[in-house]
């Protein structure tokens, strides 16, 4: 199997992020790339350094607003007098269409949805290489690739096309699946993360040229809360083009099956021919967020079971947290997607 990363998605290293008012280690740490990638190893995928494609696809999904504040924030954020290490922000608008603020902290504060995206002298850097590595993912498919794994890291789900959250700045899987679709392909994206991908519904909700399917946890007691209802199904030309299937807090293998089984139809029936997986390890029994108890040899029958779709596969590295299965869970998607 073809898989793509660069060195430089290692150097976005955040130290905190706010849960329930109290400071506690980011647990999207450097150390997922180091894991993630000897378990692709493990499962006998072969790497290559991803190519610069510029900022030509990742304007197609975010605007120059947003990537310009994501380029220059800290600088600007350091000279604030007193300031932390990283941009966090501490305060938020009601409404989107709020005058822009020209303060670094009022910025902070529109261009960042929540605490856990906090951004570091380092963060453009390897975000800008983590949307590269899933572009180049998304080339391997359009060469005649069957399946491509890109190790995306910091992830991309939950960043919406001006705002980052959730540890995630740049939505890899959007941009990706943009690049897919402008190249002649009509793209299903499948999203398997234990939490809801708000960014990438919140991208494409509007339309109806890319799909867009969520397995995760319920979200009216998981993050993120405000997305990821089974009512919402898009809006204009985008109706019935989005599917949210949220599951009970500890589904297991077989519920997570049953769920899949609605999703993979509805990829059917949209007619996709490349389905790009959002693959979360975080539905794992043993992740540190405890959203579901998929097992190991679950995830190598969920691959198993997308693979079975017959359509060229990029799959694009979302979640999961260090502990001591993660890899495991990887190398076993990974087979079991080879297998299928």
């Amino acid at each position: 199997m073809k898989a793509f990363l660069d060195d430089r998605q290692r150097q976005h290293d955040p130290k905190m992020f706010m849960v329930s008012g109290a400071l506690s280690p980011n647990p999207e740490k450097p150390e997922r790339v180091r894991v993630l990638h000897k378990a692709a190893l493990d499962a006998g995928c072969t790497f290559a350094a991803p190519a610069d494609h510029g900022m030509g696809p990742l304007a197609a999904i975010h605007s120059p607003e947003y990537l310009q504040f994501l380029k220059t924030i800290h600088g600007r954020w350091s000279r604030t007098p007193d300031a932390g290490d990283e941009v966090i922000p501490k305060i938020h608008p009601d409404r989107r269409d709020a005058a822009y603020p020209l303060s670094a902290v009022g910025q902070a504060g529109y261009h960042q949805t929540d605490t856990s995206c906090p951004i570091s002298g380092d963060t453009w850097l390897s975000a800008y290489w983590s949307a590269q590595t899933a572009l180049s993912g998304a080339g391997a498919i359009l060469e005649g690739a069957p399946v491509a794994y890109a190790l995306s890291r910091p992830p991309g789900h939950h960043a919406f096309g001006d705002l980052a959250g959730g540890f995630c700045f740049l939505n890899n899987s959007a941009i990706a699946a943009e690049w897919l679709l402008r190249a002649g392909r009509r793209p299903a994206i499948l999203d398997v993360d234990v939490h809801h991908g708000n960014g990438t519904q919140g991208i494409f909700y509007h339309r109806r040229d890319v799909l867009t399917v969520s397995i995760h946890a319920d979200p009216l007691r998981f993050y993120p809360f405000f997305w990821g209802h089974a009512e919402e199904r898009g809006e204009g030309e985008g109706r019935g083009y989005n599917l949210n299937l949220p599951l009970p807090r500890g589904t297991d293998d077989a519920a997570f099956l049953l769920a899949l089984d609605k999703a993979l139809q509805r990829i059917a029936d949209f007619g996709a021919d490349v389905v790009v997986v959002a693959l979360g390890l975080d539905a794992h029994e043993n992740d540190p967020f405890k959203g579901f108890a998929v097992t190991t040899p679950g995830f190598g029958k969920i691959a198993a079971r997308i693979a079975g779709l017959g359509l060229p596969g990029l799959i694009v590295q979302e979640g999961g947290y260090l502990q001591p299965d993660l890899g495991a869970n990887l190398t076993r998607f990974l087979t079991g997607w080879q297998e299928g």
